[in-house]
């Protein structure tokens, strides 16, 4: 059966927003990852579609 991808949504300071995305590049396969400001501005919200290894 081939792995079906989902998506994953992270809030987080901007300055880890590098740091988790190459972490999660390591465990799944991802695609781009798009990142938009929290509403109060202070995070980030990445998303990331991902497939199991």
């Amino acid at each position: 059966m081939t792995p079906r991808p989902f998506e994953i949504r992270i809030i987080c300071p901007p300055g880890d927003a590098d740091r988790i995305t190459a972490a999660l590049a390591q465990t799944f396969t991802t695609g781009p990852t798009r990142t938009y400001p929290t509403r109060d501005r202070h995070k980030v919200r990445l998303y990331i579609t991902a497939t199991p290894r």
